[in-house]
């Protein structure tokens, strides 16, 4: 497959904030979680919208969202607070999910639903700020499981959870670990519990740190890497192909010189966010072919865009 250039990218979307995932849809509206505190629609036509909590809690921060059938989403609150909430369209923000186990939940990543209508939740870290747990070797983070039975704890000590994502064949939950950089994923038993964890796929190249990702018609995940902004390609045999890279090598060097010696941190993390590709965060196949890949960023205001070879997999919101 190719390498792409930067100049090989277009934009779409105007005046987003913080996208730090997109979710396509057939019709071509794409929907984004917005900093302001709720999401951004990007029409078929090219107009944006906004649509914003009218009661949100203090210091509320969308980050993964999950578009539901009648396009009302769920949003993980990354802000201090933590928990799942429901976001309708008329601006009305609902608890769905505040705590676990008797505890206030810690800032929450994201949450995604699959085609049997579970909702998975994770946690990257129980440690507040954050910022603690990015260290190389440790992992205290968890993901949740909602079904008919209520939530429950799935998965524990994952290295820094981020996006988890049930793939097309329904019999996989895959989940990146971003300070453990690897894709590792989960059988998935008929009662939604989890069986043992496997590695899928390894990040040797420096400073890659990956984030969301998404599957492609050939059983690929795609996934985005913020610090070094990287789009990679990981196939099942074990290859990986880099199609784009938005970074300065040296500070890249440097920078994974300070994570191997536990200096990594914010500032480290907030690099990539000074790039053009804003620190790479979310990506999704869409068009009507599923060929047309979406970017989203932890710093842009729009989504970048590029023509893929492959198509991609019809993520489960495709027809809402």
């Amino acid at each position: 497959m190719q390498r792409l250039e930067l100049s090989d990218l277009d934009y779409v979307g105007d005046g987003l904030d913080r996208p730090e995932c997109v979710m396509t849809t057939r019709s071509g509206d794409m929907f984004t979680p917005n900093k302001q505190g709720g999401i951004s629609i990007v029409r078929a036509d090219g107009r944006t919208e906004h649509i914003l909590a009218r009661n949100a809690p203090e210091g509320f921060l969308p980050n993964g969202i999950a578009l539901l059938p009648d396009r009302s989403v769920l949003i993980a609150n990354l802000g201090p607070s933590g928990g799942v909430y429901h976001l309708a369209m008329d601006g009305t923000l609902t608890p769905k999910l505040l705590e676990i186990e008797g505890r206030q939940l810690e800032p929450t990543n994201f949450v995604g639903i699959d085609r049997k209508s579970r909702i998975w939740v994770t946690v990257s870290t129980k440690q507040i700020p954050r910022e603690q747990s990015m260290r190389k070797g440790f992992g205290d983070g968890y993901i949740i499981m909602i079904d008919g039975k209520g939530p429950r704890v799935v998965a524990e000590n994952i290295g820094f959870t981020n996006e988890a994502i049930v793939d097309p064949t329904g019999h996989w939950l895959y989940v990146a670990e971003t300070i453990a950089r690897r894709t590792s994923r989960f059988p998935i038993r008929a009662d939604g519990t989890l069986g043992e964890k496997e590695v899928f796929a390894e990040y040797r190249e420096p400073s890659t740190f990956p984030d969301g990702f998404t599957f492609d018609s050939e059983g690929a995940v795609w996934i985005v890497s913020v610090v070094s902004n990287r789009v990679i390609r990981a196939m099942p045999d074990g290859r990986q192909h880099i199609l784009i890279e938005d970074a300065d090598p040296a500070l890249l060097a440097e920078i994974e010189d300070d994570f191997q010696n536990d200096r990594y941190g914010r500032p480290q993390l907030d690099t990539g966010g000074k790039r053009q590709l804003a620190n790479l965060s979310g990506i999704s196949f869409g068009g009507p072919d599923l060929k047309t890949v979406y970017l989203g960023s932890l710093f842009g205001s729009r989504l970048a865009t590029f023509r893929s070879p492959v198509a991609g997999a019809a993520p489960v919101h495709w027809d809402f």
